[in-house]
């Protein structure tokens, strides 16, 4: 079986669908693999890996929560002819020293740098979709986001940009071989400023509130979200508070030749949603 076909790992998330849905649009030969897809995809079940592999040419990785399949996975698709990796990864991962945050994302990236195959490590800001279409989503429409981040600004990226740039270094063999790019928004908001900014564009009062990272973790507990995941998510909080990330870069349009999408531009295409409701 010749080897053409592009695959996305986690073809049902944020940024796997608006993938799919790029290449598709190309005419590149894609293979969707999820959990919940026609080709299954575990990270748990290394029996699911081989059926995924097979035929593959180009591969999407999103690194599961628990560092080290990664490393094993590279050594299967290495063994069933892959010739490039594209992982998504997180902004700075190389800054975030002892932080107990993003041990898989880092583990990923030295399974993919030290692998034969050519590699791309894209490492996103937060998605600015992050407020519509995940755990900030029902705060915000219940009229008030409680977050453990103050004064420290973080460049909020859309998610369609993040697609935009996969999709390009996915199908432009060489040109980005051996690149990390550091992937942001056009500018940096405080969370209450990104708040203020939802409030404003939905006609809604909306408030944020400033707690601390334990009141953040206990919170998300309450809600459902198991212990370790809830601290990973404040650890993430912690990092940003660092300072070391508010900073905005000129990668993305060093792949794709234009200017990141706004925060306005993504607030106003999701109110225009209902979102927040109308």
């Amino acid at each position: 079986m010749s080897n053409d076909t592009t695959l996305v790992l986690g073809a049902t998330g944020k940024t796997g669908r608006r993938i799919l849905a790029r290449l598709r649009l190309r005419g590149t030969p894609v293979r969707a693999a999820s959990r919940s897809s026609r080709t299954r995809f575990d990270w748990s079940d290394p029996g699911s890996w081989d059926a995924a592999l097979r035929g593959i040419a180009v591969a999407y990785v999103v690194a599961p929560r628990v560092p080290g399949p990664v490393h094993e996975f590279v050594a299967r698709a290495e063994a069933a002819g892959v010739r490039r990796l594209v992982l998504l990864s997180g902004r700075g991962s190389d800054t975030w020293g002892d932080s107990s945050f993003g041990l898989d994302m880092r583990s990923a990236e030295d399974a993919v740098r030290g692998s034969a195959l050519e590699w791309t490590v894209l490492r996103p800001s937060n998605f600015a979709q992050n407020f519509d279409e995940d755990v900030f989503h029902a705060p915000l429409v219940a009229g008030e986001l409680a977050l453990p981040a103050g004064k420290v600004p973080e460049p909020f990226i859309d998610a369609e940009d993040v697609a935009d740039a996969a999709a390009a270094v996915l199908t432009e063999t060489g040109r980005h071989a051996g690149r990390s790019y550091e992937l942001t928004g056009p500018r940096a908001l405080t969370f209450g400023e990104a708040v203020e900014l939802i409030s404003r564009t939905s006609g809604r009062p909306i408030a944020y509130r400033q707690v601390s990272p334990a009141e953040y973790t206990a919170a998300l507990v309450d809600e459902g979200v198991g212990e370790e995941d809830a601290h990973h998510v404040a650890e993430m909080f912690v990092l940003m508070e660092r300072g070391l990330l508010a900073g905005t870069t000129d990668d993305l349009a060093t792949v794709l030749g234009r200017a990141p999408r706004t925060f306005e531009d993504y607030v106003v295409r999701a109110a225009a949603a209902g979102a927040w409701g109308l």
